[in-house]
């Protein structure tokens, strides 16, 4: 894949494909960000509002377009298309309109994906990223999702409040579903090599409290404001940065698995070795008997509305 021009596509541009584009121009992550929407208006609006910045950032190319064809030759194309958690609903409640939207959006962009990494970010993203992955036919790791990416975020910054740590330096991860069935995995969770629990702070209490609003943040925050972007939008920059740099990063993302635990054909978040073709490897963690079986539920439970 030819990376000397980093080239990003962004498709749908609701409040989460926009944040990401934002967050990319002030990180200046890519060369060209491409904005593609249903509306050509809202795509050329969004384009001149980020390009009005531009006076005080680094130079980054912004297109706009309704036209699929403009995606061809991405390094990374990102989806964020699809509707939003409302208070009261479950990412999996979004399954009926948004497996639809993917399936349609699949059949447009397949003749320019070829050669690029497609990232999932639309809910119920396990789902979504099995059926885009089959759609689309690419290499394994080409397709995937951002799965627990933003889970585990959460959850080192609520671990990092207790332990008086920055969670950068916290190695902690949320594995399983997007969703309801996401479980940490504490055993082999550490700071600076220290397994977390030898830290004097530490109590599997106060470790289940910072699950605990992991687990309701994107509920608490779509009733008070009505959706998440920031912090998903950081994450897709993150991402995308990894991809374009080849960095060889290790992240929670949702990929489609075969004997993983012994769980076959379902998409879920497991680390993964990131690099510019995607999803490069998958690292099989080493979890205990219960988080086996806590992987083991999320999986039946993704499978279900596969």
């Amino acid at each position: 894949m030819n990376v000397s021009t980093k080239k990003v596509a962004i498709i749908g541009l609701g409040k989460v494909g926009i944040t990401a584009a934002y967050a990319m121009l002030l990180r200046n992550t890519a060369d060209e960000i491409i904005l593609v929407s249903r509306s050509a208006q809202k795509a050329e609006g969004e384009q001149l509002d980020l390009e009005h910045g531009l006076t005080f950032l680094e130079n980054t190319h912004i297109t706009s377009t309704d036209d699929f064809s403009k995606i061809e030759g991405a390094n990374v194309i990102v989806i964020t298309a699809g509707e939003a958690q409302k208070p009261g609903q479950t990412r999996l409640d979004l399954i009926g309109s948004n497996k639809k939207i993917i399936e349609e959006l699949a059949e447009s962009i397949r003749p320019y994906v070829q050669n690029s990494v497609v990232v999932l970010v639309s809910n119920p993203v396990d789902i979504l990223t099995y059926h885009l992955s089959k759609l689309l036919g690419l290499p394994a790791g080409r397709v995937f999702g951002t799965g627990t990416m933003l889970d585990t975020a959460r959850f080192r910054f609520h671990l990092g409040e207790f332990l008086h740590i920055h969670p950068r330096s916290i190695h902690a991860y949320i594995l399983g579903e997007h969703g309801e069935s996401s479980f940490p995995v504490l055993a082999h969770s550490s700071v600076g090599g220290q397994p977390l629990q030898d830290f004097p702070e530490f109590s599997e209490e106060k470790a289940l409290d910072a699950y605990a609003k992991t687990k309701d943040a994107a509920a608490k925050i779509i009733l008070a404001k009505g959706a998440t972007y920031y912090a998903i939008g950081v994450v897709i920059t993150q991402i995308v940065k990894m991809i374009l740099r080849d960095q060889k990063s290790v992240l929670p993302v949702s990929v489609p698995i075969e004997n993983y635990y012994g769980e076959s054909n379902v998409s879920i978040s497991i680390p993964c070795i990131i690099g510019k073709n995607g999803a490069e490897q998958i690292l099989q963690i080493k979890l205990s008997a219960r988080e086996q079986e806590q992987f083991k539920k999320s999986c039946s439970i993704i499978r279900q509305y596969l």
